[in-house]
C-alpha cells in the first residue's frame, strides 16, 4: 500500500510538469509552409524572418507574424475618371504583386494589402486622367506599363514587388458609345469614297494613255471597233447596235465643205 501511494504521489506531482512541458512545446514549436515566412519579434525588436519548416520560439518573449510570399491578385474597383478631353468613364484594373522582403512588409507599413489597394486606386485615377479617351482605348499596353512602374516605385520601400497591372474594362457612357459608332461609320464611308476616287483616277490615267496610243496609231481605233462588234455579236440580243466611227463620214464632210466653198465663190 505504501508503494502504491508513493507511486500515485509521484505521478500526481509529475503531471503538472508534463502539462507545462506540453504547453511550452505547443507555444514554442511552429511549422511554416513553403510559401510562408515568420517575422520574429523578441521583446518588441525584430530579429529576422524565419521559415519555412519547423521553428522554435521562446514563449512570452517571442512573437511571430506570418507573411505569405505567394503572388497576390488584387481587383481594383471601378474608378470614376475624367479623361484629358473631359470624357467621364469608369475604369477598373487588376494588380499582381508579391512580398519580396517580409520584414519590410511588416514594419514599414501597417497593412500592405490595404495600402497597395488604395495606392492602386489613386494611381489608376491619376494616370487615366492624364490621357485622352482615344489613347486610353488604343494604348493600353503603355498605360499598363505606367501604372506598374508607378506602383512598383511606391511599394518598393514596403518590400512589395508589383509585377503586372492590367486595365480590365472601360465603361463608356451611352452617348459616347453612339458618337463613336457614328465616327466609325463616317470613317468607313470616307475610306470607301477615297478608294472609289482612286479607282476613277487610275481609270482616267489608263484612258488618257489609250488615247495617246490611238492618236499615234489611228488604225488601232478600227481594231477596237471590230472587237466591239465581235463582243456585241456574242450576246443573244434581239436588237443589235452597230457603232459607226466618225472617220467614215470624214470624206463626205470634206466633200460637202468643198461644194459649199465653190458655191460661195460663184
Amino acid at each position: 500500500m505504501g508503494f502504491m501511494e508513493g507511486l500515485l504521489g509521484f505521478i500526481g506531482g509529475l503531471f503538472p510538469v508534463v502539462v507545462l512541458a506540453a504547453l511550452f512545446l505547443f507555444a514554442a514549436l511552429k511549422v511554416l509552409k513553403e510559401y510562408e515566412r515568420g517575422v520574429i519579434f523578441r521583446l518588441g525588436r525584430v530579429i529576422k524572418a524565419k521559415g519555412p519548416g519547423l521553428i522554435i520560439l521562446i514563449p512570452i518573449i517571442d512573437r511571430m507574424v506570418k507573411v505569405s510570399l505567394r503572388l497576390v491578385t488584387m481587383d481594383v474597383p471601378p474608378q470614376d475618371v475624367i479623361t484629358r478631353d473631359n470624357v467621364s468613364v469608369k475604369v477598373n484594373a487588376v494588380v499582381y504583386f508579391r512580398v519580396m522582403d517580409p520584414v519590410k512588409a511588416v514594419i514599414q507599413v501597417e497593412d500592405f494589402l490595404y495600402a497597395t489597394s488604395q495606392l492602386a486606386q489613386t494611381t489608376l485615377r491619376s494616370v487615366c486622367g492624364q490621357v485622352e479617351l482615344d489613347d486610353l482605348l488604343a494604348e493600353r499596353d503603355k498605360i499598363n506599363g505606367q501604372l506598374q512602374e508607378i506602383l512598383d516605385t511606391h511599394t518598393d520601400p514596403w518590400g512589395v514587388k508589383v509585377t503586372t497591372v492590367e486595365v480590365k474594362y472601360i465603361d463608356l457612357p451611352q452617348e459616347m458609345q453612339r458618337a463613336m459608332a457614328k465616327q466609325a461609320e463616317a470613317e468607313r464611308e470616307r475610306r470607301a469614297k477615297v478608294i472609289n476616287a482612286e479607282g476613277e483616277f487610275q481609270a482616267a490615267q489608263k484612258l488618257a494613255q489609250a488615247a495617246e496610243i490611238i492618236a499615234v496609231h489611228p488604225q488601232a481605233l478600227q481594231l477596237r471597233y471590230l472587237q466591239t462588234l465581235r463582243e456585241v455579236a456574242a450576246e443573244n440580243n434581239s436588237t443589235t447596235l452597230f457603232p459607226l466611227p466618225l472617220d467614215l463620214f470624214t470624206p463626205f464632210l470634206q466633200l460637202a465643205q468643198g461644194v459649199a466653198k465653190a458655191d460661195k465663190s460663184e
